[in-house]
């Protein structure tokens, strides 16, 4: 509007939160002008906004419904992912039975995972619903094959780039991508593809959401590619078999270091490697509320040693939820500095207190490790 046109113009900062309601009546203006309806009548549909593989819960996606009624029990169609809707979680985490048209919620039930940006319905039934996803999975199942054969026919890890591109050939980067949201997931993938140049050339063997499992290495090493985790973590078996198969695993929690170490790989520069050497690892078997204290996390030690003062990470299904230090270690009553594998302990975390049974906590060092070449 400022320079004559049509399209409003809001100044908006989301760390401060100026302009921001500004906005929002600004987009009520609009609606109102533009006369924006839509009928609550009828199988909902909308969008998918973003998506999630949660411990406890499963799939859950985030969607917008955008026409008709969303309802708990209604078959529901969402890109290649279907199911029946079992729960539906408002903005506040509370349940509702519906949901009306522009209204944001989060819907447990469904088969797998969803991508950001499908668009949902809600199916006749569960038999045509079920029908619909496959034929969908089974089209993209078809355009990701030949990404896939392209990548086993040969290609580069990410540390060993620079040597082909020396060589005069075109090399080709295999990777497989993990995030602990779709919404990250597709950030990632997309940001990785706009790095290719003439000498390089970017291959998703695979994407998708949750922990590095054993199947993602196993996968990696028949592909030679590099698993690149966004916010999450291998599981200790996972790390074994990483070890044994040889296949570079690359952990990430800012997108700039991500794309900055794969575009110093393709021009040769590659910093010095901040190696994360696990030290130990504990499952959390239960939870003790200690009033003035808080939280504190009966553990068993499964590996390594868990050692007062360690860097932490707390890991939920593969997924990294905190990272701190562990504030108060004890066997039994008695403070203690360290617990070996196989003992029990109780840890108490620095300003962390949703734990849960099963969580894992794992104790770490960073280490800096010079990069060559011909590494």
């Amino acid at each position: 509007e400022a320079w004559g046109g049509e399209t409003i113009y809001c100044e908006v900062s989301a760390l401060t939160g100026e302009g921001l309601e500004d906005l929002l009546d600004q987009i009520l203006l609009v609606a109102e002008v533009e006369d924006l309806r839509a009928s609550s009548e009828g199988r909902a549909g909308g969008v998918v906004l973003e998506s999630n593989l949660d411990i406890g819960r499963g799939p859950v996606a985030t969607v917008l419904v955008q026409r008709g009624t969303l309802r708990i029990g209604d078959p529901m169609v969402a890109g290649a992912s279907w199911g029946r809707v079992r729960a539906l979680l408002d903005d506040r985490g509370e349940t509702v039975d519906e949901a009306v048209p522009s209204t944001p919620v989060q819907v447990l039930g469904l088969s797998e995972v969803a991508i950001a940006g499908d668009a949902f319905a809600v199916a006749p039934n569960e038999k045509i619903a079920g029908r619909v996803a496959d034929t969908r999975e089974h089209w993209q199942r078809l355009s990701s094959l030949g990404r896939e054969a392209h990548a086993l026919s040969g290609g580069a890890k990410l540390e060993d780039l620079f040597t082909r591109i020396q060589r005069g050939e075109t090399a080709t980067l295999n990777v497989i991508v993990k995030a602990d949201v779709n919404g990250s997931l597709e950030a990632v993938t997309e940001s990785l593809r706009k790095l290719e140049t003439g000498e390089v050339r970017i291959a998703i063997v695979h994407r998708g959401v949750g922990g590095i499992t054993e199947n993602d290495i196993q996968l990696a090493s028949a592909s030679n590619a590099t698993i690149i985790g966004f916010n999450v973590r291998p599981d200790r078996k996972a790390r074994e078999a990483a070890d044994a198969e040889n296949v570079e695993i690359r952990t990430y929690e800012i997108i700039y270091k991500l794309l900055e170490d794969v575009s110093s790989a393709m021009v040769g520069m590659l910093a010095p490697d901040i190696e994360e050497i696990v030290t130990g690892e504990a499952e959390v078997r239960q939870v003790f509320r200690i009033p003035r204290v808080g939280a504190v996390a009966g553990c068993y030690v499964q590996n390594g040693t868990i050692t007062r003062g360690a860097k932490v990470r707390f890991l939920r299904d593969g997924t990294i939820i905190w990272k701190g230090t562990i504030n108060s270690l004890k066997r039994f009553t008695d403070d203690v500095r360290e617990v070996q594998s196989g003992f029990e302990c109780g840890i108490g975390l620095s300003n962390f207190q949703d734990l849960k049974a099963g969580d894992i906590i794992e104790t770490f060092e960073e280490r800096e490790v010079a990069r060559t070449l011909d590494q």
